[in-house]
């Protein structure tokens, strides 16, 4: 259960943030989080990756759609990705879903050695 609401509560704060902070603000989001919800290591990363990787992949769909594909599709081709927009929603999303992880991990970290004194 604190799986699920940690997951989802990155998300809705990673989105969040995103409106006032500069992208890097999911690390601190899910930061907050893990450090308010205390799981292992492993489930926090888990829990911060899939919040923001589900995130980031639903709005660069959203984003890809609204341009019918023209914008990613040319970065795509300038990526190593073969022109394939799919991959680039993809891609942005493990490299959103990779730092919310480790910060979320980082959380854990920092609520366990708190946790000793």
């Amino acid at each position: 259960m604190k799986f699920l609401v940690a997951t989802i509560l990155t998300a809705l704060l990673a989105f969040i943030s995103g409106l006032f902070l500069p992208w890097w603000g999911i690390a601190i989001t899910s930061l907050l989080v893990a450090v308010i919800i205390h799981q292992k290591a492993g489930k926090a990363f888990l829990a911060g990756m899939l919040g923001v990787f589900a995130l980031w992949a639903g709005l660069s769909a959203w984003i890809n759609m609204q341009n019918q594909g023209i914008m990613a599709t040319k970065i795509a081709a300038v990526l190593p990705l073969g022109g394939n927009a799919l991959y680039l929603i993809l891609f942005t999303a493990f490299i959103g879903g990779l730092v919310a992880g480790f910060a979320a991990m980082s959380g854990s970290f920092i609520r366990s050695s708190n946790e000793g004194r």
